[in-house]
């Protein structure tokens, strides 16, 4: 058996999220049916993330195990034969046996976009979340930059978070704005459920004057939810990298030494 490492972007706006299950079509049960067209067998994928329903991605992770005879490299050229227009495979490689897309991530980068003008578009309604008001993006963009640096993020968790521990590293930060377009790209180590939406709730609320610049300040000193703003829609968010230690695609104790790490921190 061969493992296969697939870079897979998807438009998640038909899909009822990543992960496959009984309440509605998911991607990864897509991505699984074309590959066992594929290969001549039931493949079951790994994501590196379980985007919510409605969430896009541009560097989804996908491991899966095989004894079929398609280069690694042609997967891309063999699944965008079969999978529908909204999801594409874009790259293929093989690694090692104990490589996991999920478990060995060293970070994410998340981007969330938003409209802002009086009308919306009928093009981008998919990927930006339509904010009508005008923004005081200043006030947005500095309070952004506050979030950088290892805290204990328990307040930006919607409910339904399962995670051992709610303290994250957000190594860097940008607020972009091009005309009526607004970008807001977060990167850390890890992410809880539902976190980058509901920094970018919060950012809006804050452009809005309803909540104050040092909200994201104040919810990480009381852990309190209701410091923070609304959950902003899930069209927005996009998972834009996803990235891995040298050492995950080397080394055959990775996902060993991963969870010793993880336990000790």
């Amino acid at each position: 058996m061969h493992r296969i490492l697939l870079t897979v972007e998807y438009d998640g706006t038909a899909y009822a999220g990543w992960q496959r299950q009984i309440t509605g079509l998911a991607v990864q049960q897509v991505l699984e049916e074309a590959l066992e067209r594929a290969c001549g067998h039931p493949v079951t994928v790994t994501g590196s993330s379980r985007t919510d329903a409605g969430v896009h991605a541009l560097c989804q992770m996908v491991h899966f195990d095989t004894d079929c005879t398609i280069p690694p490299e042609k997967f891309p050229f063999v699944l965008n034969n079969i999978l529908p227009p909204d999801i594409r495979v874009q790259a293929g490689r093989e690694v090692p046996g104990a490589f996991h897309a999920r478990f060995l991530t060293s970070g994410k980068t998340y981007t969330y976009r938003i409209l802002n003008r009086r009308h919306g578009s009928a093009l981008e309604r998919n990927i930006r979340w339509h904010v009508p008001v005008p923004l005081d993006t200043e006030s947005m963009a500095g309070a952004i930059r506050s979030l950088e640096g290892t805290h204990d993020f328990a307040a930006f968790q919607a409910s339904g978070g399962t995670a051992r521990t709610t303290v994250r590293s957000i190594d860097r930060t940008e607020f972009l704005r091009d005309g009526d377009r607004i970008s807001i790209v977060i990167s850390g180590n890890a992410f809880l459920y539902n976190m980058v939406r509901i920094i970018a709730g919060t950012a809006v609320e804050i452009g809005l004057h309803r909540l104050g610049t040092d909200a994201y300040r104040r919810a990480i000193e009381t852990g309190n939810r209701l410091e923070l703003g609304m959950t902003a829609p899930a069209c927005g968010l996009e998972l834009t990298e996803v990235r891995y230690p040298e050492r995950a695609f080397t080394d055959p104790e990775a996902l060993r030494w991963h969870e010793e790490e993880s336990c000790s921190d």
